[in-house]
């Protein structure tokens, strides 16, 4: 965390679930600090009370944290308020009639494109990410003729067409390139196509691309349309985790799999067999690092508030300022929606269940696959495009054959490169 004044999550703050103590008189008078620390355990309070059905309770909290928390305010605040409103909607959907009544309806796909362009362009997070993928792709497929990769989800451009341009000027010629896109959204997929086709006739490589219009639960191996002598990679960026949703209620209200480190989900057991059946080259994965894939509430809760407050503290870093009011609550709106998935929602309704790099390797190890080791100009590539950003507070770093840039100390995105066993 950044070491100006702001009140985000420091290690030195105890996150505990004990009822607090009286309100001081003056809130107001709080410091910047003290505030922060408080809200924290507002909002831990709040969350035990609305795991337990204690709606009074629960109310008298919100009414609290709606007197300190602010969209406008500090990193602290601003967390606050997305946390609470997502406790609200918790709350609020007990009553199914009175949730649909208020047309509780998520951001516009326009207005997720906005997001996600901001979130690309003024973070390096995508930006390292995409560097990794294109120079571990370029390494393992440079003496390919016949290319097949695989899109799970992520429907961007930039990440594609400037891997296009790279292979365009090998030493022997372009490769035959072909991209298969998954997503559920048609645009997404028209517009990923259109500029794809028009930027491998402006290069003069052989190209196809194959859209497939369903969701990552959806595909089968049959729409995949694999040839023969295709070198296959596939590519999931911050997708997969939504395969580990999953009918968990009844685990979580008997207590099922507690001791379980790695909690069993049938349908990333079946996608990843499919997945290997195959025996693609290499599969890469970008993920949240972060571990939201608990049962209970309060656990996820307390996860959800660490990783966030780095993610809202380093937008505060590069959107102090007024002028960029409206941009950041674009953005946050868009992580507050996250952090309403995981608040809010339970069983299959609940996507957002991130897992930590150390949980993925078990579910890949499992499935057949093991780590590649990323190559040292890889990691020359991702320190390039996150020193262009200017800001002392991101670092990369490599665990266990993973690369991972953090906001500080704490780690926010992980890449991982995996093969299958001989």
């Amino acid at each position: 965390m950044t070491s100006s004044s702001s009140p985000s999550l420091k290690p030195d703050v105890t996150l505990s679930l004990s009822t607090l103590s009286s309100p001081a008189p003056n809130d107001h008078a709080l410091k910047p600090e003290e505030r922060g620390i408080k809200l924290v355990h507002l909002l831990l309070t709040c969350a035990n009370h609305a795991s337990s059905g204690n709606l009074h309770c629960a109310d008298a909290c919100l009414r609290r944290i709606s007197q300190l928390a602010s969209i406008s305010g500090d990193p602290m605040q601003r967390l606050a308020s997305r946390f609470a409103s997502a406790l609200a909607v918790r709350l609020v959907k007990r009553w199914p009639g009175l949730y649909k009544a208020l047309n509780h309806t998520g951001p516009t796909s326009v207005e997720l494109d906005r997001a996600r362009s901001i979130f690309a362009e003024a973070f390096p997070y995508l930006g390292f990410s995409y560097a990794v993928i294109t120079r571990t792709l370029i390494q393992t497929m440079s003496q390919e003729r016949v290319i097949h990769i695989i899109d799970l989800g992520s429907g961007d451009p930039k990440l594609w067409v400037s891997l296009l341009r790279t292979f365009s000027n090998g030493p022997v010629g372009p490769p035959h390139m072909k991209i298969t896109g998954v997503n559920s959204n048609k645009f997404v997929l028209e517009k990923l196509g259109s500029k794809l086709v028009k930027e491998a006739e402006s290069l003069d490589i052989p190209f196809q691309f194959n859209p497939i219009n369903v969701s990552l639960g959806e595909l089968t191996l049959d729409m995949l349309k694999i040839r023969s002598g295709e070198a296959l990679a596939f590519t999931s960026i911050l997708n997969l985790h939504v395969l580990l949703s999953e009918d968990d209620r009844v685990d979580a209200h008997f207590g099922l799999n507690k001791n379980s480190r790695v909690k069993d989900c049938k349908q990333i057991d079946e996608f990843l067999a499919m997945v290997r059946s195959m025996s693609p080259k290499v599969m890469l994965l970008v993920e949240q690092e972060s571990d939201d894939n608990l049962n209970r509430l309060a656990d996820r809760f307390v996860e959800g508030l660490h990783y966030y407050s780095a993610v809202f503290d380093s937008i505060d870093s590069t959107f102090g300022g007024s002028s960029s009011f409206e941009e950041r609550v674009v953005l946050e709106e868009m992580f507050g929606r996250e952090i309403e998935n995981i608040v809010a929602c339970e069983g299959l309704e609940r996507e957002e269940r991130h897992e930590r790099y150390e949980k993925w390797m078990v579910r890949f190890n499992q499935a057949g696959f093991k780590p590649v080791r990323l190559w040292d100009n890889t990691m020359e590539d991702a320190k390039r495009i996150v020193e262009a950003y200017g800001s002392d507070g991101y670092k990369i770093i490599n665990q266990r054959a993973s690369l991972m840039i953090c906001w500080h100390d704490r780690p926010i995105y992980s890449v991982s490169a995996w093969t299958c066993f001989n």
